[in-house]
């Protein structure tokens, strides 16, 4: 008898890094959240998409415990987020703020304020600790602005100074809200290659995103909400932008009366 083949063992899926279940959570009393799950793998890079008001921004603020869930649970690294402790691990760029928070700083002083999370406050800041801030400066393309203030810089420079700054703990999660918004070309294009730098290090990547733009090819997943709900989780959508998301507005200038025209990728 012909020996046969012993089939071949499937692949072991990359340990969970990410996980949002049945997560459900309001603003004030209206639902944002409505029961929604997400799992990211380590080293994936995953989009997060919708139109305005779909609760992108709610469910990775619920991620990092600034929006608490009224129902559902978030697991990091798969510890419940109500026990997670290591932050340092975890990396957030909210969307663009006055990075100093009108606090006169320099690029290098607010860099080095994200290290905190491993060093802590007590700590004084090691040669390991001033080359993490280095690098994280260098990979924003920074370096010749490191003793600058902050208040002198571009909304685009604004953006990788907040950008360098979750990179100085060295996270193993990156989580960017919006991290495109308002950001000139220039920054854009240093933006996706940081980006690619760190995905290529293994670093596990979660976007808010109206549209992909310089990111695209990063990008191996994609999540689309709509009110507050999941409504594809797989391959980027081929016809993507501002339009062509799942309950987005507009007004086409042949429409009659002025009637918002209604245009959904996903329904």
């Amino acid at each position: 008898m012909a020996e046969q083949d012993a089939a071949a063992p499937p692949p072991v899926p990359a340990p969970t890094v990410l996980s949002l279940r049945g997560a459900t959570a309001t603003l004030g009393s209206r639902p944002v959240l409505r029961g929604i799950d997400l799992t990211l793998r380590r080293g994936e890079v995953v989009a997060l998409l919708g139109a305005n008001g779909s609760g992108k921004s709610t469910a990775v603020r619920s991620v990092i415990g600034q929006v608490p869930l009224t129902s559902g649970e978030v697991t990091l690294f798969g510890t419940p987020l109500r026990r997670f402790r290591d932050w340092a691990r975890v990396g957030y760029v909210p969307q663009r703020t006055t990075a100093a928070s009108g606090v006169p700083a320099t690029v290098r002083e607010v860099v080095a304020s994200g290290r905190l999370a491993r060093t802590g406050l007590l700590r004084w800041p090691s040669k390991a600790d001033r080359a993490a801030v280095q690098h994280a400066i260098e990979l924003v393309g920074l370096t010749d602005r490191a003793k600058d203030a902050v208040g002198a810089l571009s909304g685009g420079q604004h953006q990788r100074v907040l950008i360098a700054r979750a990179l100085a703990a060295e996270p193993e999660l990156l989580i960017m809200d919006e991290p495109m918004a308002g950001v000139d070309l220039a920054s854009q294009e240093i933006l996706a290659a940081t980006l690619r730098d760190q995905v290529a290090a293994g670093t596990t990547v979660l976007l808010v995103l109206h549209e992909l733009g310089p990111l695209e090819p990063l990008i191996d997943r994609a999540v689309v909400l709509r009110d507050g709900c999941v409504m594809h989780d797989g391959p980027p959508p081929k016809a993507l932008g501002q339009h062509a998301l799942p309950g987005h507005d507009h007004v086409h200038p042949h429409s009659s009366a002025g009637e918002p025209h209604r245009t959904g990728l996903l329904t």
